[in-house]
């Protein structure tokens, strides 16, 4: 007796609709998890830039307790830092440059001592090209340095013009008056001269400035209530160009529009305009500061015009209520 078998034959793989659906369901799955990745980065990253203004606030407090003041801030933007000069009103570089050794980078304040001038000014071409990963936000770009205004070749007065240097994303607070600084003045000996015009700057309120040396007991409203250092706002397409006014130089020069900031406008989150005297962030929802108690702070792009104007006010006796 014969007898028809029937096999079973089983698929082996998947049909193209088949295929298609689970493309679209890994698709979905990729489209949900993303956004919660790139929230947990820049909450990291977040968190690494309010730790680096913890730190430039404990440097700052550091330097207050041994001299009895905030460092100064240099002689203009023309000036680099000058090794064995201190960190007074006697020092052209600025806030930065004379934060160097409270923040272990006392071998950066050597550079440039030595007998031979034109030695010494490539010394400081070295240093603006030392990037320090304390004074870059993550949620702009690594550490490294970038394109510097092309007309400061020349008129450095202590140091070799060099195409990139290093930056800073964070600022002083100079307060709620411009100085307009100029680029200082042409030699060390004519700075030293008690006869040379200095700009006039008794109206500067902020903590920052022109040959600072501001005192803890100056900041009158008291130093919870008053800025530090904060975020400074940088044109987004101009991170590593020199385009932006506000970010064109070395980190390390005199005060300037590069390392200061003001607080006669609320702060801004980093666009494509130019806002160079502004306060800002590439943070959603807010800018960090560090306040001279040395607690930080994130600040809302909502901050109300004229509590923001205050709290960069050293001068200011009016109470501040309320959060902000």
């Amino acid at each position: 007796m014969s007898m028809n078998i029937a096999k079973d034959h089983s698929r082996a793989g998947f049909t193209i609709i088949e295929l298609l659906v689970a493309i679209t369901i890994i698709g979905l799955l990729i489209a949900l998890i993303l956004p919660a990745v790139q929230s947990a980065r820049e909450a990291a990253r977040r968190t690494q830039c309010r730790n680096n203004l913890k730190q430039l606030g404990l440097a700052i407090h550091n330097h207050e307790s041994t001299f009895g003041r905030l460092p100064s801030n240099g002689w203009g933007w023309a000036w680099l830092g000058e090794p064995g000069r201190g960190t007074d009103r006697n020092q052209p570089g600025g806030w930065i440059y004379n934060l160097l050794g409270y923040i272990e980078r006392d071998s950066l304040q050597t550079l440039g001592m030595g007998p031979s001038a034109a030695a010494g000014t490539w010394d400081m071409a070295k240093l603006s090209q030392t990037p320090l990963p304390l004074f870059a936000c993550p949620s702009r770009r690594s550490v490294r340095v970038s394109a510097q205004l092309p007309f400061l070749n020349g008129q450095l007065r202590n140091a070799t013009w060099l195409p990139n240097v290093a930056k800073s994303d964070y600022a002083i607070c100079e307060g709620d008056f411009i100085t307009n600084t100029p680029q200082g003045p042409a030699t060390l000996a004519q700075g030293d001269d008690p006869n040379y015009a200095w700009t006039d700057v008794s109206q500067a309120t902020g903590v920052g400035f022109l040959r600072s040396e501001i005192r803890m007991a100056d900041i009158v409203k008291g130093t919870t209530h008053t800025y530090l250092i904060g975020e400074k706002y940088i044109s987004q397409p101009n991170y590593d160009t020199h385009a932006d006014p506000g970010h064109d130089q070395c980190m390390y020069t005199g005060v300037d529009l590069d390392v200061n900031r003001w607080t006669i406008d609320p702060p801004l989150p980093d666009n494509e305009a130019h806002f160079p005297r502004r306060f800002g962030s590439a943070h959603a929802g807010g800018c960090l500061f560090v306040m001279c108690d040395g607690s930080v702070r994130t600040i809302s792009y909502e901050i109300d015009s004229d509590l923001h104007r205050r709290l960069g006010n050293r001068k200011d006796r009016l109470p501040v209520t309320g959060a902000f």
